[in-house]
């Protein structure tokens, strides 16, 4: 993959309530430095899933032509954050025959190549093979093999795949914009690489991004992703319950549930009235006036609903010992009040609000937990060598024995 032009990169983190482009400038060693930002109400998706074409296409151009006037650069290429799944999670193992040589880049990309022809035997797109960690002649723990000898080297990948009919029609409304797609990723894996400390990262983290329309699910341990998820449930569908509960527009439960809203019940609740304007309604005379405890007692069950997917999703992937007792919330309903409290009395876990951290020139409106999958494919372009190139299948024979490291050299020099 060429590097990008001058250092600049472009962003799309396309939700079920809400689109954002950020544009940044990769300065090296520095962190990133956000140069355009843009972000537009989402229209035409549902739970990450295109359901109007046109719509979307609208709603992109208009978050890119803001950050692209903001940036005063013109886009031709993004990393595209998907939401949409459903994901599918697995390990594979890789190995390859050194015969004594030095490991070098080249083996590294077999092996890649090999762990993800294994699992594109499935009926899903393959968005992701990360390495999570390498053993030579059986010694294992080994992050980064290149340079040393052996007779055997093993990689085990984790692979994340989705659906492909979903990601292929988000990637035809890029498209149209148009745009051409550097990469697809995982929106709870790039949210996880803008808002956690290295610690996080090593010593085990799951990062629960709580969206519009869908949960992402991912889990980190030992510096690398082991898993990935997502559940079809997010602050939309409270905003719904809202909107059916009191016979509201979905506008006004979107703002009560802002304003007034919290996941977890208080002792002030049943005297804080709350007006209601009704659908159809429109004299403020003709509002109903609710007390905050009767939002609180729609909001809470659905809230529950959605960290109970969550522990179970995390218990059936048995990662609840692996990954510690450390979870972070981003996503745009991880601002709800109370949901912070109410995830650490569900998951049983410490549970913190996660921002993002890694990037420069990001303002206080847009660099809360809603942005934090935006921001951290910036993360991901800066990082990208980390994770394993996937280009065409070789079938290229590898030349072994004695003169395996001259064959390499002349390869790769001539």
């Amino acid at each position: 993959m060429t590097p990008p032009r001058n250092g600049i990169v472009g962003a799309l983190d396309i939700g079920s309530t809400k689109i954002a482009c950020f544009i940044a400038r990769l300065d090296g060693e520095e962190r990133p430095k956000v140069i355009g930002i843009g972000h537009q109400l989402s229209r035409g998706i549902k739970s990450g899933a295109v359901t109007d074409m046109e719509a979307v296409v609208e709603s992109i151009e208009g978050a890119v032509i803001a950050a692209e006037r903001m940036a005063e650069h013109e886009l031709k290429d993004v990393y595209v954050a998907c939401s949409g799944g459903p994901f599918a999670s697995s390990t594979v193992t890789a190995t390859l025959a050194l015969d004594g040589a030095e490991v070098a880049d080249a083996d590294l990309r077999r092996l890649h190549n090999q762990g993800c022809a294994a699992a594109a035997g499935t009926d899903k797109e393959l968005l992701h093979a990360v390495p999570v960690g390498y053993s030579i002649d059986g010694y294992n723990s080994i992050k980064d093999p290149r340079g040393m000898f052996g007779g055997e080297l093993e990689a085990k990948l984790h692979v994340v795949a989705a659906a492909p009919a979903p990601l292929r029609n988000l990637a035809l409304a890029v498209e149209r914009a148009p745009l051409a797609i550097r990469r697809l990723v995982a929106a709870p894996y790039a949210a996880g690489l803008a808002t956690l400390v290295e610690d996080e990262f090593e010593l085990g983290c799951t990062l629960v991004d709580v969206g519009g329309g869908t949960t992402g699910i991912a889990a980190f341990v030992d510096g690398a992703l082991v898993h990935v998820d997502g559940i079809p449930l997010g602050g939309q569908h409270i905003t719904n319950d809202i909107a059916r509960g009191l016979t509201t527009t979905a506008a006004h439960a979107e703002r009560m549930k802002t304003l007034f809203g919290s996941a977890i019940a208080g002792p002030s609740d049943d005297r804080e009235m709350i007006d209601v304007p009704q659908v159809g309604e429109s004299e403020r005379e003709a509002a109903n006036h609710v007390p905050r405890s009767a939002l609180v007692s729609i909001i809470q069950p659905r809230a529950e609903e959605i960290l109970e997917h969550v522990r179970d999703r995390l218990e059936a992937a048995r990662l609840a010992a692996l990954v510690g007792r450390r979870v972070v919330l981003t996503g745009g309903t991880a601002q709800l009040a109370g949901l912070r409290d109410l995830a650490q009395r569900v998951l049983e876990k410490q549970v913190r609000i996660g921002r993002p951290i890694r990037l420069r020139g990001l303002a206080e409106s847009t660099g809360g937990p809603g942005f934090a999958a935006a921001a951290g494919l910036i993360a991901y372009a800066g990082e990208e060598r980390k994770e394993a190139l996937r280009p065409a299948i070789s079938t290229e024979a590898v030349p072994r024995g004695r003169l395996a490291g001259l064959a390499r050299w002349i390869r790769d020099n001539f």
